[in-house]
């Protein structure tokens, strides 16, 4: 038992300024609150990969057609999706008819009212913040695809090609 460091007292010792001799003055350090931070991180590049490489969705430009967007971020309120530069932008204010495509056919569509733009040069795009239309089209849906995407993201994992299948016969 010898071995064993009683943080709590060691800590307490070293808030009231007590040097004790068993700490020799080494300063212990509470590691869950970075350990958060990093399952936090992780959890947002998980969202971010789904966002932006499973997920499609499209905003539908008057006198254009379906313009495909980026989905960048998504919550209960609202959503952030980027444009490239070059196909332009839409203003602050705005109410843009927006869809999320499950395959290539089918579709749920929602309204979002843009409430800023900001110009992200070396993304060569123009990102979007926009707020849901509450009581338009589809907002049950839309809660539930937040609902979805929020629980799988927190769960997921990295396939590290650790599992592999020997002696198939075909």
């Amino acid at each position: 038992m010898g071995d064993v460091i009683d943080l709590k007292s060691r800590q307490k010792s070293l808030k009231s300024g007590l040097k004790n001799s068993s700490n020799n003055g080494a300063l212990v350090v509470d590691i869950s609150e970075k350990r958060s931070e990093i399952l936090q991180e992780d959890r947002r590049k998980v969202k971010r990969t789904i966002l932006t490489e499973f997920i499609s969705v499209h905003t539908v430009v008057p006198g254009v057609g379906l313009l495909k967007v980026t989905l960048f971020n998504i919550n209960e309120n609202g959503l952030a999706f980027d444009v490239e530069s070059l196909k332009g932008h839409f203003q602050a204010g705005e109410e843009v008819a927006m869809r999320v495509y499950l395959n290539h056919q089918t579709y749920f569509p929602f309204i979002v009212k843009i409430k800023h733009v900001t110009d992200v040069v070396d993304e060569g795009v123009h990102r979007h913040g926009g707020e849901f239309v509450k009581g338009s089209i589809n907002d049950v849906a839309l809660n539930h695809f937040i609902n979805f995407i929020e629980n799988v993201s927190a769960s997921l994992k990295h396939d590290n090609g650790d599992v592999v299948v020997s002696n198939i016969n075909s």
